[in-house]
């Protein structure tokens, strides 16, 4: 039996459920006002990146909280993993910028 990081038994399916049941939220969501929504779908996928990019850096974390920590390079994997999971997460709050401002745009027609 591996060790990881030491929590409590019923923390990771807490956290995995938890962040699930949330993500399947938002982009259920997100993906019912992108159909409304046909004048902004440039936004609405950035957005959607946002939430995909976000979703894998979670769960990069995840794994490496719960990496076998006698593994013999255990040190550098988790780092490895954390900053994958940093990285992502950076380049998901950017996707999610763009599609903020693509969806606070003004238009000369919403101008009148």
């Amino acid at each position: 039996m591996h060790q990881h990081l030491p929590m409590e038994e019923e923390v990771m399916n807490m956290l995995i459920g938890g962040f699930s049941t949330i993500m399947l939220i938002a982009i259920i969501t997100l993906i019912f006002l992108w159909r409304r929504n046909t004048t902004q779908r440039a936004a609405f996928f950035w957005i959607f990146v946002h939430f995909v990019s976000f979703f894998i850096a979670v769960y990069l974390a995840l794994k490496a909280i719960s990496f076998d920590i006698n593994h013999p390079m255990a040190s550098e994997e988790i780092s490895l993993l954390l900053g994958e999971s940093g990285a992502l997460w950076g380049g998901s709050m950017i996707c999610l910028l763009v599609g903020i401002f693509k969806l606070s745009k003004v238009t000369k027609d919403d101008k009148k």
